[in-house]
């Protein structure tokens, strides 16, 4: 089954963002090589592709596990976690419909 993760970034959290983006890539990357990976990305904290220095507010990953438990055991896991850049971190069930 798909499940959302969504992420909630602290304050002013681009520099440690900056520190940990290619371990949290590499971690995407490897859900994508399995297949497992429908989208992923950060949400810009200003209206722009590119915010620059006022960074980003959160992000949100879909991708397969086989429960709930497992999407929720590998969010825990995530880099950005470690680093302080999460403040909150929602794992749920999501369904495609198109």
């Amino acid at each position: 089954m798909w499940y959302a993760i969504i992420s909630e970034d602290v304050e002013d959290s681009l520099e440690k963002r900056k520190s940990v983006r290619p371990k949290h890539i590499e971690r995407l990357q490897a859900l994508a090589d399995e297949g497992k990976l429908l989208t992923a990305g950060p949400h810009p904290a200003v209206d722009s592709e590119d915010p620059g220095d006022a960074g980003f507010t959160g992000s949100l990953i879909i991708a397969e596990f086989e429960s709930l438990a497992k999407a929720q055991a590998w969010a825990d896991m995530d880099p950005y976690i470690n680093a302080g850049v999460y403040k909150q971190v929602t794992v749920k069930p999501y369904k495609k419909v198109y």
